[in-house]
């Protein structure tokens, strides 16, 4: 599909381009923390403990006396790199397998999809907590566990773009010009499956935000005082009835993330997949 005709099709989905301004927001939150965040998110104040949303602390403070907004400023931050790190590495892994699976066929689809059914046989988040817990609790280690444990989808819509492709009058004719395999697969093959790909990697910076937040607030995530959105909600569970901003606000900060990251994946599905078109 040309570009200008990817763009006028997404351009007239409202909710993709609300998604589209939602994300755009988000990045310009995080790349902008140091001069929006009203405090610094490591500043304690003992003499602010918990105290609700103000005109001085828009949305209240913690147990330590440090500024909510702020800190889910720079939460914005981990949840950005942990979505594109994580999700870009299970891409990298996916392409990898789903080409060599699908252009090669025989015993190499064979065993490479026996592989993707035995990682799929396990519960994700479940074996992501698993591997945490036995290494140190770290964004690092968290990205690339959520990355080496998530590439399964993206192997099978490669594999299948592949095999649909390989038989087609353009790759049989590069091939009797004398093009090697590795030129059919990344000149001819690749780019022409790489529009399922898109729609994946943008839900999986969703499905990322989420695992991440949901690591920190089990203590196996990003550990304080670096800000995330999961251990701010820690604090928030240990005080619910008294302090229900620190519940409240950044659950709406992953709320509206992953809604936008999930109207931005849908709306460029229905853009590129040609038998949605008006």
């Amino acid at each position: 599909m040309h570009r200008r005709e990817f763009w006028a099709r997404f351009r007239r989905n409202r909710l993709a381009m609300t998604g589209l301004a939602l994300v755009a927001g988000l990045f310009l939150a995080s790349f902008a923390a140091p001069w929006l965040a009203p405090y610094d998110p490591g500043d304690i104040d003992l003499e602010a403990v918990l105290i609700p949303p103000s005109s001085a602390h828009w949305l209240g403070t913690d147990t330590l006396g440090r500024d909510v907004l702020s800190r889910i400023i720079y939460g914005s931050r981990v949840s950005l790199k942990v979505g594109f790190v994580a999700v870009g590495l299970a891409t990298l892994i996916g392409l990898l397998v789903g080409s060599l699976a699908g252009f090669y066929g025989g015993w190499v689809d064979t065993l490479l999809m026996r592989l993707v059914d035995l990682m799929l046989c396990f519960p994700s988040f479940f074996l992501i907590l698993a591997v945490i817990a036995m290494l140190e609790p770290s964004i690092w280690n968290i990205m690339a566990v959520i990355g080496v444990t998530s590439w399964m989808g993206v192997a099978r819509l490669v594999r299948a773009e592949f095999l649909s492709l390989r038989e087609r009058e353009f790759v049989l004719a590069a091939r009797a010009l004398g093009a090697s395999d590795l030129r059919l697969m990344l000149r001819h093959l690749l780019p022409n499956s790489l529009a399922p790909v898109m729609v994946s990697a943008t839900l999986g910076v969703a499905g990322a935000i989420l695992t991440e937040s949901a690591l920190s607030f089990l203590g196996l995530g990003v550990q304080p005082p670096t800000p995330s959105w999961g251990n701010i909600l820690t604090a928030g569970k240990d005080n619910i009835e008294i302090a229900w901003w620190l519940s409240l606000f950044p659950g709406l900060a992953i709320l509206i993330t992953v809604m936008s990251y999930n109207l931005l994946g849908e709306g460029i599905r229905e853009a590129i997949d040609p038998r949605l078109k008006d």
